[in-house]
């Protein structure tokens, strides 16, 4: 259908929560989106860092289209194929055991059921981590608040405050936008739900007072490692190992959001492991299953063990088509060096921003990269505009803000055109 037919009818019948702009997108492969008239734009945005792999990579294509031949749904009431092994080497992952995270994905590969088993299991010591599937980074927030708040409850400290960072992002439910300090984003839909505090990005000082004003009220503390949707502000490892420690004093949990920092974009599987620091609970969603609706909340043994049949659940949270999906994304970047690549790349590329005359500061880390640039250049959501006409799709956090996520395949030839093309508009 073309642009015309499309935004009529969505002008009548579809709710007007995001301003569009006039692009029909049809079709993908790669790096590219192609618009209703069969134009090509390179993707710089990555349907906000959903696509991991791009458009059309076969290993998605493949995971999805032979699962819904076979079995779309079914529900969580029965045991679903290719949950468990994803589960598994989410957790392989999130230990940093790369060779075992490795072995694993090469069976299941293979479809080898002993090679998993073997492959899955934990080393003597091995930190074990359990996962909740959902459908979005918003469920995944909301399980994880949950899951710590009936930690606290049941074998913690009885807390029920979470702390949260302002200029964070959590999702658009009531309850993460509770925990998104952002009046902005608040004020409309004031009251919200309480038992939250909210502390300044990377102030140690004003986190430490905030314990020592409520104490052990406080079941956890909630961060992204890198907030985005600010424009791509990492914190500090001083504050994330102060976050986890003063937390851990009071009995409380730290949690991490990797809804839009996980899954490798950072040069790690996991941005946690950059910093240095690692979480209680994390939460996953975006490029989890590659275009595919879903998400994940992560959380040790231990803690995850709190939740019992009829605590926590979801329809469509872990479906067959999502795990199959997910399973085969996590094993293409695990066997495919996107850690390394998403570092390399993402290094060529702030280099490349920081080079250009209208650029005043380049932040991020791996393939998660923001750029603020001059105030006389004009609004950045004029040169998404612009950009778009070039035939790039980038996005704007701000009226002097750009941020990138583009697919994990990008190449450094990707980073040259989008810059040659950003020259041009920012001069």
């Amino acid at each position: 259908m073309s642009l015309a037919a499309q935004q009529t009818l969505e002008s009548s019948y579809v709710m007007h929560t995001f301003g569009r702009s006039e692009v029909e997108f049809v079709g993908g492969h790669g790096m590219t989106l192609v618009d209703d008239a069969g134009r090509e734009y390179l993707d710089f945005l990555a349907g906000i860092g959903v696509c991991c792999l791009g458009h059309g990579h076969p290993a998605v294509s493949r995971a999805v289209g032979e699962q819904a031949d076979r079995l779309a749904h079914v529900s969580n009431y029965f045991y679903i194929e290719h949950r468990g092994e994803g589960a598994a080497l989410i957790s392989k992952l999130a230990n940093g055991d790369v060779e075992g995270a490795r072995a694993l994905a090469h069976a299941m590969d293979a479809g080898d059921e002993e090679a998993v088993r073997a492959a899955s299991a934990p080393a003597e010591g091995e930190q074990v981590w359990k996962t909740f599937f959902a459908n979005s980074g918003a469920e995944a927030n909301e399980g994880s608040m949950k899951l710590a708040r009936l930690y606290a409850k049941r074998v913690g400290n009885g807390g029920n405050t979470i702390v949260c960072l302002r200029g964070g992002f959590h999702g658009r439910t009531l309850e993460t936008i509770a925990a998104t300090m952002q009046d902005w984003l608040q004020d409309s839909f004031r009251p919200l739900p309480g038992g939250f505090a909210a502390c300044t990005p990377n102030d140690v000082d004003e986190l430490r007072a905030i314990f020592d004003a409520l104490g052990d009220e406080i079941c956890a503390v909630m961060l992204e490692p890198i907030q985005g949707e600010s424009g791509v502000h990492p914190l500090t490892r001083e504050f994330m190992e102060a976050a986890r420690d003063v937390a851990h004093e009071h009995g409380a949990l730290l949690i991490a959001d990797e809804v839009q920092t996980g899954i490798f974009r950072s040069g790690k599987p996991f941005a946690f492991q950059v910093l240095g620091v690692e979480p209680d609970i994390m939460s996953l969603a975006k490029g989890i299953a590659g275009g595919v609706p879903a998400g994940a909340c992560v959380a040790k043994k231990e803690i995850a063990d709190v939740f019992r049949p009829g605590d926590h659940g979801s329809t469509f949270g872990g479906s067959c088509l999502a795990v199959a999906a997910a399973a085969a994304v996590l094993c293409e970047l695990t066997l495919g060096a996107y850690d390394d690549r998403a570092a390399e790349v993402g290094a060529y590329f702030a280099e490349r921003l920081g080079s250009l005359d209208a650029v005043r500061e380049v932040r991020g880390i791996g393939l998660m990269v923001g750029c603020d640039i001059a105030e006389d250049v004009g609004d950045a959501h004029d040169v998404v505009a612009a950009m778009l006409a070039e035939g790039f799709v980038i996005n704007a956090t701000g009226p002097h803000t750009l941020r990138f996520l583009p697919p994990l395949i990008c190449g450094t030839a990707d980073i040259d055109r989008l810059i040659s093309a950003l020259t041009r508009v920012l001069a």
